[in-house]
């Protein structure tokens, strides 16, 4: 699965131009995946394990790492400890299409 997407793509036409909010973006998604509106699978990450190294394995993507992010409620760091349970979506493209 290939997208060309970061949480800045799309800069230009979100909120008249002032740029995503990393918390707003980070609620929408977030909000979906807990109403069930958004499909997710979920992974307890280990040691060493980076949200970066998983969106690439996941959707082919390293840049992906926020929806991760995002999804999991974790803020926007890339390294994340061993045993956090994460949320990732199984359709990267809607949760993009959320910002």
């Amino acid at each position: 699965m290939s997208f060309n997407s970061s949480r800045y793509t799309n800069v230009a036409r979100i909120d008249g131009g002032r740029g995503i909010a990393t918390v707003r973006t980070s609620s929408k998604i977030r909000s979906r995946i807990l109403s069930g509106q958004l499909r997710y699978t979920t992974m307890i990450s280990a040691e060493g394990q980076r949200l970066d190294t998983i969106a690439g394995n996941i959707y082919g993507n390293s840049s992906l790492w926020w929806i991760i992010a995002a999804a999991s409620g974790i803020g926007w760091g890339l390294q994340i400890p061993p045993g956090t349970v994460l949320s990732i979506p199984t359709n990267p493209g809607r949760a993009i299409g959320l910002v």
